[in-house]
């Protein structure tokens, strides 16, 4: 395991929070039927080799070689209580990019039903944009859809939640804090995040999305200097196991709230499935971004993966895979880790292995 020395559960305020809030569910749904009550998982596995290289220095850096990572590990209790009241409680046990496993509240709420067109949920909850595309893409266990892959939104936030459909509509929004899932620390106001999607034919998928606000960073003793804004588009086609589909972005300032200076960024990916047996698809994807268009304009970032995914059984998904991206660091910079401190250089990044999801 990559880093195994470093890496360790940690046993803090997360863990007592996940513990407490499990307890809590648990002990609510004491007199509950059985039939009201679901305990199930997600864990993501990855075997691989990867190299990571400085073009400008030479460097290969530290995560380069051989590894296995529980990138993910899900455990969530839903309890319904009636039609209308229902709760959620999800751990998430990962890496986070920090050398060490830790455990997050992903999410935990309460819903209130009034409608298949109307429902609210209270406290950590998913966002309306990221888990919209991954439930296009698929793939979630091999990558991260292009805005949460480039950190511009988080895939859960602490809130209040709209969500509904209504015929060939459904449409998401919240009121969030804006630091995502696992920092549910207060500003002095609320972000705004909504989207919207029109199904018009079975499998055929239009959505757009909008995010406003100081991402958590507007504090009392450091005020925010600008407003992070974003807009999302996306097509998609899902259907007897082929998908196809595209995903673009803009942002203002996401990651200059509280500088001087401001920035934009835009980006989009692309993807497709197509089976090839009973249990066997091939698939791709392909990113391109510019994560700095006003202070590094020559900071671009190109990501791609090809693979063939397997199901021997119905909980198990198998994926053997290759990625590579590549970062033209422009005036000096990286991307996730990738690309050179050198101005005019590249970083580049190969990975190959196997890649697993099982549910439970």
């Amino acid at each position: 395991m990559r880093h195994s020395s470093d890496r360790r559960l940690s046993t803090g305020t997360g863990a007592l929070v996940a513990v407490l809030g499990a307890g809590m569910l648990l002990a609510a749904a004491g007199t509950a039927r059985a039939d009201e009550l679901k305990i199930h998982g997600k864990t993501y596995v990855d075997t691989t080799y990867k190299k990571n290289k400085d073009d400008g220095t030479g460097q290969e850096s530290s995560d380069t070689g051989w590894g296995t990572d529980v990138k993910r590990f899900y455990v969530t209790i839903d309890y319904k209580y009636d039609d209308v009241w229902s709760a959620n409680f999800t751990s998430d046990i990962g890496d986070k990019g920090t050398k060490r496993y830790d455990l997050f509240v992903k999410k935990a709420y309460v819903q209130a039903k009034l409608s298949d067109a109307v429902a609210f949920r209270f406290g950590s909850a998913d966002t309306p944009w990221i888990p919209f595309v991954e439930g296009q893409y698929g793939y979630r266990y091999v990558e991260n859809t292009l805005i949460d892959r480039l950190k511009f939104g988080n895939s859960a936030d602490w809130g209040i939640h709209f969500l509904g459909k209504s015929g060939v509509v459904s449409y998401a929004a919240g009121v969030i804090n804006g630091r995502g899932y696992s920092d549910p620390s207060r500003s002095k106001q609320a972000d705004f995040t909504a989207r919207i999607a029109v199904e018009p034919v079975k499998g055929l998928t239009f959505g757009v999305g909008a995010y406003s606000g100081k991402l958590g960073q507007d504090l009392e003793t450091s005020p925010a200097e600008h407003t992070a804004t974003r807009i999302d588009a996306v097509v998609a086609y899902k259907r007897d196991r082929y998908r196809f589909g595209g995903e673009y972005f803009t942002a203002d300032n996401w990651n200059n709230v509280t500088t001087a200076a401001k920035d934009s960024a835009d980006g989009y990916s692309l993807w497709f499935t197509v089976p090839v047996a009973e249990t066997t698809e091939i698939f791709g994807r392909y990113d391109s971004a510019n994560t700095s268009k006003d202070l590094n304009p020559n900071l671009e970032d190109t990501y791609y993966n090809v693979g063939v995914q397997i199901h021997p059984i119905k909980p198990l998904l198998v994926s053997f895979v290759y990625k590579h991206e590549e970062v033209d660091s422009g005036t000096g910079g990286k991307v996730n880790g990738v690309g050179s401190s050198l101005p005019g250089e590249k970083g580049k990044s190969d990975e190959i292995g196997v890649w697993t999801q099982f549910s439970w």
